[in-house]
């Protein structure tokens, strides 16, 4: 058995999501595709792929050994390339996740010029606000708000960002303005639901935090759609200073309890601790990180 081939003939089926869709991408017959990730997984004495209707999960020996695959067989390409005398632009596959907002704004136009550098690199960028582990998704790097649960993770830190309570000038001409916290029991608000970042009602005093929330007139699951809710003057919203920047710029929403603010919340990149780490992976938090760390400082 070419346990290189093996290896390469796993990753695609993964990457594909099946087995009859990694057999189309690599071109050969599903038997054939399906008898060597079989080879492999008898050469190994380990399952590491469960067939089901929906197509394929790995075992917790898959998800190592795919993890291990990719760092072989990408650090056996840049071998061949630097002995053939080959050192130019990178080559393979990238899976990158974000939240939404932060994203779109932040992420994404850094990502678009790495790809105009590395025009070999194909990138998936999974943009969600919900988190989501890495070794099942096969994500190579991860941007994350918010204190961190999973120490074994590697993690670069490239900010922060404020949580931010606000309304629109309308509501606050009908509703009146809170000065204090307590205030906001006599307010209306506007929450988010299923968010793994989403801000608390949380408030700092001389003494430790404490929290008080408005009456919950609307509850949204979209970033988006508490935005443009507190635009039309349902409520007091609680964001993130970067999903709410623009409206603050140009008045549409006004800060409130600025002097009550809670700490800011961490921003982190990750990824798995691989090592050695692979090139691309490795070239690619090159050129984020200090990108990203200008951006959030602006």
């Amino acid at each position: 058995m070419d346990r290189f081939d093996a290896m390469s003939v796993l990753l695609a089926v993964v990457d594909a999501g099946s087995l009859s869709a990694g057999a189309r991408q690599l071109r050969a017959p599903l038997a054939t595709v399906s008898r060597k990730v079989a080879d492999l997984e008898k050469h190994l004495g380990v399952p590491l792929v469960l067939r089901t209707r929906r197509g394929l999960s790995l075992t917790e020996e898959g998800r190592t050994f795919v993890a291990a695959s990719r760092r072989i067989l990408e650090e056996l390409d840049a071998a061949e390339r630097q002995a053939s005398g080959d050192h130019g632009a990178l080559r393979g596959g990238l899976h990158v996740t974000a939240p939404v907002a932060f994203g779109e704004r932040h992420l994404l136009p850094i990502s678009l010029q790495f790809l105009k550098e590395q025009p070999n690199i194909n990138l998936r960028l999974t943009l969600v606000d919900r988190q989501i582990n890495l070794a099942d998704e096969q994500v190579d790097v991860a941007l994350r708000i918010g204190h961190l649960t999973d120490s074994a993770l590697i993690t670069t830190r490239v900010g922060s960002v404020r949580r931010v309570i606000c309304a629109s000038p309308e509501y606050l001409a009908r509703r009146g303005v809170p000065r204090q916290p307590e205030d906001l029991a006599r307010h209306d608000g506007i929450s988010f639901q299923g968010f793994a970042t989403a801000p608390e009602w949380r408030y700092r005093r001389d003494g430790p935090a404490f929290a008080i929330e408005p009456h919950p007139k609307l509850a949204v699951n979209t970033t988006e759609a508490a935005i443009q809710a507190a635009m039309a003057g349902i409520g007091i919203i609680r964001a993130l200073s970067y999903q709410i920047s623009d409206q603050l710029r140009s008045g549409a929403l006004q800060e409130l309890l600025t002097e009550f603010a809670p700490e800011p919340l961490p921003v982190n990149v990750m990824h798995g601790p691989a090592d050695p780490l692979s090139l691309k992976v490795r070239c690619f938090l090159d050129w984020i990180l200090p990108r990203l760390r200008a951006r959030v400082a602006d």
